[in-house]
């Protein structure tokens, strides 16, 4: 996150008045800039107003009440329709109190009689300056502790997002959920697509500033009318394209998907991967739409290249035509050919919930036929089962633990047994993986802990710069950081801040503010925001309770 700069803020401010003269005299008595103001535009009456005010979006409106075509009145309802941030000063020559009832109804705020001096003028609109300036103040603060807590949106929407496609939960529930999520899931038509990307020259988790720049430049084309995008951590991205008919699905995942190519194409360092899920009618079918995309996006780890699979294709991709034959002579066939690489490179990086559809894609790939021979089933089983020893012995594990690897039991196993075989011992072996990964997660937490304890004043720390200098991307770290800490990084991050200030509050009598840029915040304003959304008192009040 940039750190916010100090630009001055300068009302604009137009005028509309019917008498030249006043107009004229208004305009002129006062010395705008010297004020702190900008003149930035007039009229003679509200209906040629109107349109330069929407054009010049002035943050006060100085206004006559009484002029022809459109009056003060119809032209203040239009601007706090159309513009309801504007502050609005009335000027009337009449003491009317319908006037002035029906100008607090609009939203005005200021009621001034006529004649009015330059002085009385300039105390109104500096009242609403000060209100502006306040508003304003507020709703960058707003939206920077928006952007600050967008880690842990990511976690809830990819909590959400885990939710919808396991189908665990009722459609209201769902809807309940997405409704505190302030995302809109009601369409007639859906369809899943989950897609990867990783870097060339990078290890997977990996940090890589390419990825980490397109995917941010992926998020800026979302329309979330149209699609919504949910963050997956490791396993990438899940896509929920949503429309009012199929026909219209289709364009719009066709353009989406279209331009996210274009945007990885443009990087020749990347590698993608993606899995288009069967449209449904329905929230509750989903989850359907998501087994058919996981099964597509299984395909990563059999084949090698740059693509995004329709799930409708899988059939033409497998190996059912290919090994036609009636008649099967296996004496040629080379199973490690089928299997080996293919199991290494899932072992590597799949995640346990992929293992199913990667196994049945194996499969699915090999064909019923090559399978339909008992002497390579049996050799596919156990070279399975070897590339898993293998594996695990490279991961430095003793015998101990690879001996909890289920044995193949038998000497012939069914298709269907030998599928299941294979999905439990490679969920056996991720398992294992994880818990080899977890002991080195726990060092880089304690790396990412020291640097944001010799770098928390730096504003400019974000996610981003704490995971290159693990080097991790973004999303990895995030996803152990929080698991190691029980706390997101941003979270964790203000924690320490909001600490050492408490400690600077009380063993110093420093004010807020520089104590606030000391620990990091060069805005006392959001340092006093978030001091008190953390501990329910303002950094003054804090420091009183300590005397």
């Amino acid at each position: 996150m940039e750190p916010e700069r100090d630009e001055p803020f300068i009302p604009r401010v137009f005028l509309v008045e019917d008498e030249y003269v006043m107009r004229e005299g208004i305009k002129n008595s006062v010395d705008w800039s010297a004020n702190g103001y900008e003149f930035c535009g007039e009229a003679g009456d509200g209906e040629q107003a109107y349109p330069l005010i929407l054009k010049a979006r002035p943050d006060i409106v100085i206004t006559d009440i009484k002029m022809p075509f459109m009056d003060g009145l119809a032209l203040s309802r239009l601007i706090k329709k159309e513009l309801p941030q504007t502050e609005i000063i009335i000027l009337s020559g009449y003491e009317e109190f319908e006037y002035a009832k029906t100008s607090i109804q609009i939203g005005v705020a200021e009621y001034l009689l006529k004649p009015i001096s330059s002085e009385e003028l300039l105390l109104a609109i500096g009242r609403l300056a000060e209100k502006i300036g306040k508003k304003r103040t507020e709703a960058a603060i707003l939206e920077r502790y928006s952007r600050e807590m967008e880690e842990k949106t990511l976690q809830d929407r990819k909590d959400f997002f885990r939710d919808l496609v396991r189908g665990t939960h009722s459609v209201p529930e769902l809807l309940e959920a997405a409704d505190r999520l302030e995302i809109d899931v009601t369409a007639p038509f859906y369809n899943v697509v989950l897609f990867k990307t990783i870097s060339n020259r990078h290890a997977a988790g990996e940090y890589s500033d390419t990825v980490v720049r397109t995917e941010d430049e992926i998020k800026a084309m979302i329309d979330e009318s149209e699609v919504l995008l949910f963050d997956r951590y490791l396993e990438g991205k899940g896509l929920l394209f949503k429309a009012d008919s199929e026909e219209e699905l289709r364009r719009i995942q066709e353009r989406y998907l279209k331009r996210i190519v274009e945007i990885l194409q443009a990087h020749r360092s990347l590698h993608y991967f993606g899995g288009i899920g069967q449209p449904v009618s329905r929230l509750s079918e989903v989850p359907a739409s998501f087994e058919a995309a996981s099964h597509a996006f299984a395909h990563q780890y059999l084949t090698g290249e740059n693509r995004i699979i329709d799930s409708s294709d899988l059939a033409s991709l497998s190996g059912n035509e290919l090994h036609a034959e009636e008649d099967l002579d296996v004496s040629g066939v080379s199973p490690k050919q089928f299997s080996r690489r293919k199991i290494q490179d899932f072992l590597k990086v799949g995640d346990r919930d992929e293992t199913v559809y990667f196994v049945e894609e194996f499969y699915r790939e090999m064909g019923e036929k090559l399978l339909g021979s008992n002497v390579f089933r049996q050799y596919i089983t156990m070279d399975a089962y070897f590339c898993v020893i293998d594996f695990l012995d490279d991961l430095g594990l003793d015998r101990d633990k690879t001996r909890t690897v289920e044995t193949v039991s038998g000497t012939i196993l069914s298709m269907e047994q030998s599928r299941e075989y294979l999905i439990r011992i490679i969920r056996q072996a991720i398992e294992l993986r994880e818990s080899v990964a977890s002991n080195r997660h726990h060092s880089v937490v304690e790396e990412a802990i020291r640097y944001i304890e010799e770098n928390y004043a730096d504003e400019e720390l974000n996610l981003n710069t704490l995971a290159s200098s693990v080097n991790l991307s973004p999303n990895h770290l995030s996803m152990i950081f929080s698991e190691e800490t029980g706390s997101t990084f941003i979270k964790y991050l203000t924690d320490y801040r909001i600490g050492k200030a408490k400690e600077l509050l009380r063993c110093t009598n420093q004010k807020s503010s520089a104590i606030g840029l000391e620990v990091g915040y060069r805005d006392p304003h959001y340092f006093s925001f978030l001091f008190k959304k953390t501990l329910g008192m303002t950094p003054t009040q804090y420091r009183s309770s300590q005397s």
